[in-house]
């Protein structure tokens, strides 16, 4: 049997992989009172599905679970129609309730991918926030300053650049910090672009005569691109409900340099120095698809991937079918499969581009001419970039 873990150590374990903790000393001292923390996650369901950079804080969620702490995960079905400034240079987008709502029916069941359903304690922010009335909004608002709202960096960036700052996403950092108040957290969780919503949340607890809470944050995982933010509007994530062929494949595409910080961040390992690039890249991408689908889809994933790629054998691989419709032109063709087969958005100009650069092939064979008309055949192979191919039927 193993011996408990002391405050310390426990605090030592939590802190490891975070890009930020105030204070490690704070939650080693909450920890050491013997009683379970609650500790607060809150995610907006602005789109669907949750992707991999979604599953750093609940992957840090999950080792406070397993430590014998609360999780409260809180679905913002509130706070996504005002929209997270963070880290944003605009104004996002406002969803209507609609929306919301039919995002969220998705969001608790892909949460316990990773969390333990019977430790977590799920509520929606709305359930408190729909019933403010006005009155309560104007006291919430004067317990902060608009000094207080304006230092935060997007805001003052914003500005700066002469771009509009709108009053309804000052309102974000007070929801959110009121969040930790209602649900009386005692360690919130976040990535490293949430500092300040959160330390809001623990000026909102001071004044409520709680103790503020502890601020974990976590690093910002890069997308495919290995530039910015991963993110499904910028279509460069991996969704934790992708088929296994296709997180395989999405994993397959990323950087050297990429590689290893996602086996860093996701697989909370250290890449081995001399493991072959590409073995490692298929280990890596094998092990994610385990972790969210089974160990015998990710052998199938693995395989397939092998046969279509690195034997470049497509006739026998297991491809999605695509039949030719009234547009045949290869630009229209490629367009279509993209929207139809792989609910991907893609413009125009990117595919003419994918086009004239050689990656749309058929049966091996660049078309580079988007206009082009050519004999499509059922049996043959389209493929359109490094990840996505169908057989045409």
């Amino acid at each position: 049997m193993s011996t408990p873990l002391s405050p310390q150590e426990q605090a030592d374990l939590l802190c490891r992989g975070t890009a930020q903790v105030i204070s490690r000393q704070e939650l080693a001292s909450k920890i050491a009172r013997g009683k379970p923390l609650r500790v607060k996650l809150g995610v907006d369901p602005t789109s669907p599905d949750f992707h991999l950079g979604h599953s750093l804080p609940l992957e840090k969620l999950r080792q406070f679970q397993e430590l014998g702490h609360h999780a409260v995960l809180i679905i913002g079905d509130f706070t996504a129609q005002i929209g997270d400034p963070s880290g944003r240079s605009k104004t996002r987008p406002q969803l209507t309730r609609e929306e919301v709502l039919a995002n969220a029916e998705t969001y608790t069941s892909q949460a316990f991918k990773i969390l333990d359903r019977e430790r977590t304690e799920v509520v929606f922010n709305g359930d408190w926030f729909n019933q403010m009335t006005f009155s309560e909004v104007i006291r919430l608002n004067a317990r902060v300053t608009m000094q207080q709202m304006l230092q935060r960096e997007d805001f003052k960036n914003r500005i700066a650049g002469n771009q509009e700052v709108r009053l309804h996403e000052i309102q974000y950092p007070i929801v959110q910090g009121w969040d930790s108040v209602v649900v009386r957290s005692d360690v919130e969780l976040g990535g490293s672009d949430q500092l300040f919503n959160i330390l809001v949340g623990r000026d909102l607890q001071k004044s409520e005569g709680q103790e503020p809470q502890v601020v974990m944050l976590l690093p910002i995982l890069e997308g495919l691109d290995g530039e910015k933010k991963m993110s499904k509007s910028l279509n460069n994530y991996v969704g934790l409900t992708d088929a296994p062929e296709d997180m395989f494949g999405k994993l397959m595409s990323i950087s050297d340099v990429l590689m290893t910080r996602y086996h860093s961040l996701l697989l909370g390992e250290d890449l081995d120095p001399a493991a072959h690039p590409m073995e490692a890249k298929k280990s890596l991408a094998a092990r994610l698809v385990a972790r969210y689908h089974s160990a015998d889809a990710a052998q199938t994933a693995r395989e397939n991937w092998e046969t279509r790629f690195s034997r470049r054998d497509t006739s026998s691989a297991e491809l999605p079918a695509y039949q030719i419709g009234d547009r045949r032109d290869v630009l229209g063709v490629a367009s279509e499969v993209y929207t139809t087969v792989f609910q991907v958005t893609k413009s125009n100009a990117d595919i003419r581009r994918l086009v004239t650069q050689g990656s749309v092939q058929l049966d091996g064979e660049k078309l580079t001419d988007p206009k082009a008309e050519p004999n499509w055949t059922p049996g043959q192979v389209l493929k359109l970039d490094k990840i996505r191919s169908v057989r045409l039927v």
